[in-house]
């Protein structure tokens, strides 16, 4: 055939660019239908070293002998019906001896599995001792399922060449395209990977930050080890109340990156460590995603692609890494933190006095009161949004369960903590819904006094009724099957005072902002003989007027700012005659 280059279905293209990268040219080929575009690709590219086998049984065993001779990886190529079920004995020999063969077995569409359609088979699930990791590379559709396709197949060749590798399977579906008219071949990024002791890249020129997810307490050792390095390349580290870290870089990024107005090419970095796992602090999350490049610094070395611009692996521990990269009397270097705290700081300054009684309004006046050395269990998922809002005291232990991100366990983990320090003070912030769900807690007869719960009741699933969720456009409809309104008493003022109560515990409640008051310092307190329940109702209105005056503070700013500007031009006069022509 005349004028035939690569196909030009994308999967296939990523497959064969990395390969090409990852220095694998040997490919034992058996014929079929189903993997034409992928044999016919790699068959007019002259990197590639072809060999032909009618029986795939044959062809496996041969993998498992080049790849002994030569000690490079070698790959397979069948179409698809029983035709990869004849790789599996060589698959299995290949996984005893750790033997790099990568089995790429083409595949339909996997929708089709089950249908009765001719040559489809079920190759989800395989054995567990025929290959270390399996990955279905499905067509690619937009960004997502093309960034999901590059980090599988580098995770698949980075195993299999790596120095305790074995063999991989790629399931490479194809959709039987025709089309091989593109000349060059699109290079799909190489995600590196590095263990402690290789050489590692050198950190990038430009702004540098740190990102870490959810993450045990920092040892002291290991937040000198992330300061240091700070210090020596001006970096920040971008945290949020589940982050575990309290050095001298710490930077809540919540208030800041969740401005409609944000300016983020000012806080775009060239490089984004990121540490830990899940976050809630999705609007911090914006500007990550902004980063030239995200490295990823974990133990268990995996791809975790969560901004869709991973370029690195380091597999080792914190120290290991920011204790190979500092520089030797690096500095203090500051300036780029300095810069976010002084735009927080105008942010926060800023913030409305007249800002609803609500969940947002009790976080900004609780977490600089919280008693030092306490600490803070926070529910899912208006209530860690509206505490990320603000810091508290370095000694305040924070976390939450954003594991698995339900609402269903937040008190009983508070209750859990709790007894392992009957010392120390244990404060719970969550709401309605999250109590309700996990309310068999408070009756644990080995609740202690030191056990501080508030309950923000506004009678629903606020989180679907915030303005900016998607639910929140059918408004109060949302209220009857989506945000689950009107349930467990539907704001009662005797339910939870009798409940709490009847279980020892000193009930509080608010209805405003002074009454609410009125209570802290009773709440706060150490002094108490018993554990302390506060209830503070607050509206579904006044709990999204708080978030958009919040999260618009920027744009107040600016609209201020035009007026200002605009009275300079025209004057009083002129302004009096702009009202009348807008009528206000």
């Amino acid at each position: 055939m005349e004028n035939c280059y690569y196909t030009n279905e994308r999967n296939t293209q990523i497959v064969i660019s990395l390969l090409k990268q990852y220095g694998i040219k040997r490919i034992i080929v058996s014929p079929g239908a189903t993997n034409v575009t992928f044999v016919a690709s790699v068959m007019h590219d002259s990197f590639f070293e072809l060999y032909s086998c009618v029986d795939e049984r044959s062809a496996a065993y041969m993998a498992c002998g080049m790849a002994s001779e030569s000690g490079e990886a070698v790959v397979l190529s069948c179409t698809g019906a029983t035709a990869s079920r004849n790789y599996l004995p060589g698959l299995t020999e290949a996984h005893y001896r750790k033997l790099p063969v990568i089995a790429i077995t083409s595949t339909q569409n996997p929708l089709r599995i089950g249908n009765l359609i001719a040559q489809v088979i079920d190759r989800s699930t395989i054995q567990n001792d025929v290959s270390i990791f399996s990955f279905l590379a499905e067509s690619i559709h937009d960004e997502e399922s093309e960034r999901a396709c590059i980090v599988g197949v580098n995770k698949a060749l980075h195993l299999a060449t790596s120095a305790c590798g074995g063999p991989v399977h790629i399931n490479l579906q194809t959709q039987y395209s025709s089309d091989y008219s593109v000349k060059e071949l699109p290079v799909a990024p190489k995600i590196g990977f590095y263990k402690f002791g290789e050489v590692l890249p050198e950190i990038p020129k430009g702004r540098i930050g740190i990102f870490i997810g959810s993450h045990r307490p920092f040892t002291q050792e290991e937040t000198e080890a992330i300061d240091v390095f700070c210090g020596s390349y001006d970096a920040v580290v971008f945290c949020d109340h589940t982050s575990g870290y309290k050095g001298r870089y710490r930077f809540l990024g919540a208030l800041l990156s969740a401005q409609v107005n944000c300016d983020y090419s000012q806080l775009k970095m060239s490089l984004c460590i990121h540490l830990g796992e899940v976050s809630g602090d999705y609007p911090t999350q914006t500007i990550v995603g902004k980063s030239a490049m995200i490295w990823r610094v974990s133990q268990d070395g995996e791809p975790r692609d969560t901004f869709k611009k991973l370029s690195a692996v380091f597999q080792m521990s914190p120290i290991d890494f920011f204790s190979c990269y500092a520089k030797k009397g690096g500095g203090n270097k500051a300036s780029f933190l300095q810069s976010c705290r002084d735009e927080y700081q105008k942010i926060y300054d800023a913030i409305p006095d007249n800002l609803p009684f609500s969940n947002i309004w009790i976080a900004k006046e609780l977490s600089s009161k919280l008693p030092h050395h306490s600490v803070l269990h926070l529910g899912i998922l208006n209530s860690l949004r509206s505490w990320n809002l603000f810091d508290v005291h370095p000694s305040i232990q924070e976390n939450c369960n954003v594991g698995g991100f339900g609402i269903d366990g937040c008190l009983s983990s508070l209750v859990g903590a709790s007894l392992v320090h009957p010392e120390r003070l244990y404060f719970g912030l969550l709401g309605d819904l999250a109590f309700f769900y996990d309310m068999n807690a408070m009756g644990s007869r080995h609740i202690g006094k030191n056990l501080r719960i508030l309950v923000v009741n506004n009678g629903r699933g606020m989180e679907f009724r915030n303005y900016i969720h998607q639910a929140s456009v059918f408004g109060e409809e949302t209220d009857d099957y989506i945000a689950a309104a009107r349930h467990y008493g539907n704001q009662s003022p005797a339910l939870l005072k009798h409940f709490a109560e009847d279980l020892d515990f000193k009930y509080l409640s608010a209805t405003d902002k002074k009454t609410f008051q009125d209570n802290i310092s009773s709440f706060l307190s150490g002094e108490s003989d018993r554990p302390i329940f506060f209830e503070a109702f607050t509206h579904c209105e006044d709990e999204n007027q708080a978030l958009y005056d919040v999260y618009h503070i920027k744009q107040l700013e600016g609209q201020q700012r035009l007026k200002e500007d605009v009275k300079k031009m025209v004057g009083e006069k002129g302004i009096a005659v702009i009202k009348r022509l807008f009528n206000n």
